[in-house]
């Protein structure tokens, strides 16, 4: 099933090394600190539990650019994600909280002023 799921959104044959454990703990509902070097697929490891099991995931990230960049990524593959941080103006985050409460969009990303 997951490698399905992994090809269906992200169009890879195979997980990296780590990355299906990582994922089946996740969808398993087991608590998960995943220490992974840059480019390793850390991202991976918390987008596809949530467009696998269609559940809410946020994400904290100080990084706005990076942020960007991954819902960018998403997007480019015809997956939808959210951002919400300090560049935003007041319809674009409701649009996004919008997207979130129809069920939209699983993915959040979010700066940590964002939790206030």
């Amino acid at each position: 099933m997951l490698n399905t799921k992994l090809k269906q959104y992200f169009n890879f044959e195979n997980f990296r090394p780590g990355q299906e454990e990582i994922v089946q703990a996740i969808i398993s509902g087991q608590d998960v600190i995943a220490l992974m070097p840059t480019g390793g697929g850390k991202s991976l490891c918390y987008q596809l539990p949530a467009l696998a099991e269609q559940k809410v995931t946020l994400v904290i990230s100080p990084l706005i650019a990076l942020m960007k960049d991954q819902v960018d990524s998403l997007k480019a593959r015809g997956l939808n994600a959210v951002l919400i941080n300090s560049t935003l103006n007041l319809d674009e985050i409701k649009n996004a909280i919008k997207e979130i409460e129809t069920g939209e969009s699983h993915i959040i990303y979010m700066a940590p002023e964002g939790l206030n």
